[in-house]
């Protein structure tokens, strides 16, 4: 398998990129972290509730303190499959996700608050949308060090 696939199966869940590359204790250790941050922190509730419409519902049901740890470890995970598989190997590679994990990090904290044109988002969607400048930044970064 290539790294993109291996970049894709850990956005699945991650520790499976892991799992795929032969890193197995590095693979459970992901997926024993996904399952304790997910449970702790109530997160396929909050995907459920959001998913049918019931974001301030799911805001409430949010437990933060467990929830902030769930972007680190999702985008490291799927960096270090990607990186472990033979991908990321041109300078600045890493940006895409490090500042990925940072901006749905800072977006989970105002998540309760923020709207996009008056509607609400809440914990699972907004954080989501703000993967979007982290990965632009980060490649506009990356090829601003390379150039």
């Amino acid at each position: 398998m290539n790294p993109k696939e291996k970049l894709l199966w850990s956005i699945a869940f991650p520790g499976f990129g892991q799992l795929l590359n032969g890193k197995h204790l590095k693979g459970i250790i992901f997926i024993l972290l996904e399952f304790v941050i997910n449970v702790r922190s109530h997160f396929n509730e909050l995907i459920l509730l959001s998913f049918n419409g019931q974001i301030e519902k799911a805001i409430d049901y949010t437990e933060y303190q467990w929830l902030m740890f769930y972007p680190c470890v999702y985008f490291f995970a799927m960096w270090d499959a990607y990186k472990d598989a033979g991908g990321g190997k041109e300078p600045y590679a890493y940006l895409p996700f490090v500042l990925s994990a940072f901006f749905v990090t800072v977006g989970l904290m105002y998540s309760a608050r923020v709207k996009l044109f008056g509607i609400a988002l809440g914990t699972v969607w907004f954080p989501m949308v703000c993967v979007i400048p982290g990965v632009v930044i980060g490649i506009l970064l990356k090829k601003r060090k390379k150039g």
